[in-house]
């Protein structure tokens, strides 16, 4: 099974990224990962809202296969309990034979057309966080649920 995160612009903090490089390592034990990094867009100060938007969203949706099972990380998705989500990854490797891609939009969200594209979302919280620290709490997460599913001592519950 193929695992794919899609981030909106790199990360800038080299402390995060550390820590992003070292969970990406941790997962690629468990499954195929990649980390896909689109581009920042440029000029935006200037933009309207919905043209950004809809700028990230046309990169998102051309980094996106046809047979992908897609999940956007997003504020009004379903929240999952650690054991919940790891279930939740585990059935989606036996019924799917998909590249599962999680995508983090830009900081205004993603557009309607991306939204349409989705598969499912999930939410980490109901609180805002930055989103390079999101890239972050969601691998910690989805690594997490790789240790649950091969009952590795990693989680305590």
């Amino acid at each position: 099974m193929k695992i794919a995160f899609l981030l909106n612009g790199k990360t800038t903090d080299k402390n995060i990224s550390d820590v992003i490089d070292l969970y990406s390592g941790r997962i690629k034990k468990y499954a195929i990962f990649e980390l896909i990094t689109l581009p920042e867009l440029k000029n935006t100060k200037s933009m309207p809202l919905p043209e950004q938007k809809a700028r990230e969203g046309k990169r998102i949706l051309q980094s996106v296969s046809g047979d992908d099972y897609v999940i956007l990380l997003d504020e009004r998705g379903k929240e999952f309990r650690t054991v919940e989500f790891a279930s939740f990854i585990e059935k989606l490797f036996m019924t799917s034979g998909k590249r599962i891609l999680f995508i983090v939009g830009g900081p205004w969200g993603f557009s309607d057309e991306v939204y349409s594209r989705a598969d499912f979302r999930i939410s980490l919280s109901k609180m805002t966080f930055p989103h390079q620290l999101v890239r972050v709490l969601f691998l910690e997460q989805l690594y997490r649920s790789f240790t649950i599913i091969k009952g590795e001592p990693y989680h305590h519950e």
